[in-house]
């Protein structure tokens, strides 16, 4: 369905048609001064400039037009030209009785049945997930969410990192602790491989890892299993399995502990078979050069401002690099889903590299021109110091241990409460801790940095997840103390400015998500979830829901807080937060 502004725009718009102006004029926005008028269009601006009149003579033109639809209580001309407008209580109603009614809530749709793969997560296998895959992981589930609720089908891949050296380095060492293995012997051809668990793993990478910086012949031995793995080598192969079947298990129970989950768990090595088939298309293309002993493709542009380096495709010892597998993807993505849009959620420092490889895949025509290739760059999570977040001795948290504070810390919060039972306090303290980070991660930009601040997060007061739940549960109290519970939702009168002042914002939702989805920036879901439920206090605090009398007054205050309640929820969902009875 069309949001309120949208259907504002069309009446208005209809009028600046039928006053001989541009029908593009006839933008309706919400007004900032509620006191004076719900809704303004400023078009009668542009249109004195395009018709030599003085802007209050046509916004009077106008409003003789518009007054006439019975939907507007008042319409009013501001000098210079503001139209000021003020709809019925009335048709208020009318438009909430269809957002009530409507499976979506009022959430406009896509209707070009499009698809969307959408990349997030990005972890590499052998390694434990840390503080660092935050921001991907809410982020991407969040956008995700939202595309869906926007009727989009989408398509969700971790794109793993499970086919580069940090596996060679993990199959060098364990080869090295381990030589008697049979599937290290070089006429391994099938048989067992020992099994391996999540705490060897996470020990050895790291070892691993630091190892081949002051171990010069350990570090050629790792390169060398990287390049026999991906040529094939059959006992290579069998450890990669089991290192793979350990790092997916730990990966899935630590990203559900986030409520987050992919629909495809592809890597870096279900990219590989396409990489000679991009190879091909660049050389028959006559896109791939040698530079410097590399294989590479240009892609600077003329208008570009900065200097833009060549894609390298292969390199000089002819190993591929995330370039390459990255290109090889988008051949198979859209192979498989022929997507109208691939959006990347990764590190904005990122940000030259995905330009490299979008200016490569137009240039090589890997996907369609009118294909959608967007990196939705993130900034980074930063501790008081504005320096990104580390322990007290300077490390990378893990996320696990970042979930265990964030709980630890919402558990105190709650040890006074009454209303949470001894039986429920672990996982109610869990949901409050993870809708702290996610909400205070979320309500931010994407783009942007901010400072992690978990007592800021776990306020009850102020732009917070745990403001939000403890919203909810409130409604929940009211609902309960009320035996609302199966009422059904149906608003037939108002009666004070607070309930106006909730109604639009429910109205004005649809418009909220059409901004969120456009600009691919949940902190509009975050702003407008707040913005809800802060109303619905200031509406509460004016009104007293269980002392009232008047039972058609009191009916329609709790199906008003019946739906608010439906519609935070939704928005809670969309940014996976999970909601709780109590708190």
């Amino acid at each position: 369905m069309k949001t309120i502004t949208q259907i504002l725009t069309q009446i208005v718009s209809d009028a600046f048609e039928e006053c001989g102006y541009e029908r593009t004029l006839g933008t309706v926005f919400v007004s900032d001064r509620m006191d004076l008028c719900q809704f303004q269009c400023n078009g009668s601006f542009q249109a004195a400039k395009l018709h030599k009149k003085a802007p209050f003579i046509i916004a009077e033109e106008i409003k003789n037009v518009i007054e006439k639809n019975p939907a507007f209580l008042k319409v009013e001309v501001a000098k210079p030209g503001f139209i000021n407008m003020t709809m019925t209580d009335g048709y208020l109603i009318e438009l909430l009785g269809k957002i009530i009614s409507d499976e979506h809530l009022g959430i406009p749709q896509n209707e070009k049945n499009e698809t969307i793969v959408i990349d997030y997560g990005g972890p590499n296998v052998a390694k434990p997930l840390h503080i660092g895959h935050l921001r991907s992981a809410i982020i991407g589930e969040s956008l995700k969410r939202l595309a869906r609720e926007c009727g989009y089908n989408v398509i969700s891949d971790v794109h793993l990192g499970d086919w580069g050296l940090q596996i060679g380095l993990v199959i060098a060492e364990l080869e090295e602790r381990n030589p008697d293995w049979t599937c290290f012997s070089p006429d391994f051809a099938d048989g067992e491989v020992p099994e391996l668990n999540a705490d060897m793993l996470n020990e050895i990478y790291p070892f691993a890892s630091q190892k081949s910086k002051t171990d010069e012949v350990f570090k050629e031995k790792a390169h060398q299993a990287t390049f026999e793995l991906q040529s094939g080598r059959p006992g290579y192969i069998a450890v990669w399995k089991e290192i793979l079947r350990v790092s997916i298990a730990d990966l899935k129970e630590n990203y559900s502990k986030l409520d987050v989950d992919f629909d495809l768990w592809y890597g870096e090595s279900d990219a590989d078979k396409y990489i000679d088939e991009l190879v091909q298309i660049l050389t028959d293309k006559k896109l791939l050069h040698e530079s410097e002993g590399a294989m590479v493709v240009d892609v600077e542009l003329e208008t570009d401002k900065a200097p833009m380096p060549p894609v390298i495709i292969k390199k000089s010892d002819n190993s591929s690099i995330y370039a390459t597998t990255d290109l090889a993807t988008i051949i198979q993505r859209n192979r498989d889903f022929s997507p109208q849009k691939i959006w990347y959620v990764v590190d904005k420092r990122q940000d030259l590299h995905f330009t490299q490889v979008f200016r490569c895949a137009k240039k090589a025509e890997l996907v369609p021109e009118d294909t959608e290739l967007e990196l939705l760059g993130f900034g980074t999570m930063n501790g008081s110091d504005g320096k990104p977040y580390k322990t007290r001795d300077g490390g990378v948290m893990k996320l696990s241990d970042l979930i265990e504070t964030v709980t630890n810390a919402a558990a105190e919060k709650l040890r006074s409460s009454e209303f949470v039972s001894e039986q429920d306090h672990e996982e109610i303290a869990k949901r409050v801790g993870i809708a702290a980070v996610k909400f205070g991660d979320l309500i931010n930009h994407r783009s942007k940095d901010y400072i992690f601040d978990i007592d800021k997060f776990l306020s009850f007061e102020g732009k917070t997840g745990t403001y939000l739940l403890y919203t909810i549960t409130r409604i929940n109290s009211i609902i309960r103390k009320t035996n609302s519970e199966d009422t059904d939702i149906k608003v037939d009168m108002l009666y004070t400015d607070a309930e106006r002042e909730l109604i639009l914002s429910i109205l004005l939702t649809g418009d909220v998500f059409r901004h969120a989805i456009d600009e691919k920036a949940p902190n509009y879901i975050c702003d407008n979830a707040y913005k809800l439920a802060a109303v619905f206090s200031k509406f509460y605090h004016d009104n007293h829901i269980l002392g009232e009398t008047d039972e058609n007054k009191k009916r329609n205050w709790i199906s008003l807080i019946a739906f608010t309640r439906k519609l935070i929820l939704k928005h809670l969902d969309i940014l996976a937060i999970e909601p709780v009875e109590n708190m």
